[in-house]
């Protein structure tokens, strides 16, 4: 289970997506993409991110393809993702293993501290209704990871997050997406 490095030729991986399609990660050869290997689907901070996202999304280039991948069996990610109308694709790794190919780690004290650090934004996703709906230690302690990858196909930043709460900033993601 190695982690992506800067250099390292994107994750390839052909996944069911939430608008009943397949994305293939093949067919993005000359698109920038963002991917990120989120949690479970109901999870609190990933829901919050999402909305954070769409919020900026005009601010994104066009030509840029945003990828959210999720520990979740694809009808309770279409279910749970409904409410978001996200204008991005959202895909389902019911097994876990694009997660574990792509060195996504699983840490109960960085799930705890990334809960600790966040209350205000915790707070906020409980009164959206963003309530997590599993209590299984395995899909909570899992550690979401950002990626950049170039119309080449090569990684340009991985960011494996600190803890559930620290991600690549919106800002940095908007540039990549605009060339910058």
């Amino acid at each position: 289970m190695a982690t992506i490095q800067t250099g390292d030729a994107s994750p390839q991986f052909s996944l069911p997506a939430i608008d009943g399609s397949t994305f293939n990660m093949s067919d993005m050869q000359g698109k920038r993409v963002i991917l990120t290997f989120f949690r479970f689907s109901s999870c609190p901070l990933c829901n919050m991110r999402i909305r954070s996202i769409i919020q900026r999304w005009d601010e994104f280039s066009n030509d840029a393809v945003m990828v959210a991948v999720f520990d979740a069996k694809i009808g309770e990610l279409q279910k749970r993702m409904k409410k978001h109308n996200a204008p991005f694709i959202i895909v389902a790794d019911e097994t876990y293993e694009e997660f574990n190919k792509s060195g996504v780690k699983k840490s109960f004290f960085k799930f705890m501290w990334g809960a600790m650090r966040s209350p205000l934004t915790l707070l906020k996703a409980t009164l959206r209704g963003y309530v997590p709906l599993t209590m299984s230690i395995s899909k909570l302690s899992t550690i979401p990871v950002d990626i950049l990858i170039d119309e080449e196909g090569k990684v340009v930043e991985a960011h494996y997050c600190k803890d559930t709460a620290d991600h690549i900033s919106l800002d940095r993601m908007i540039a990549f997406s605009n060339g910058v």
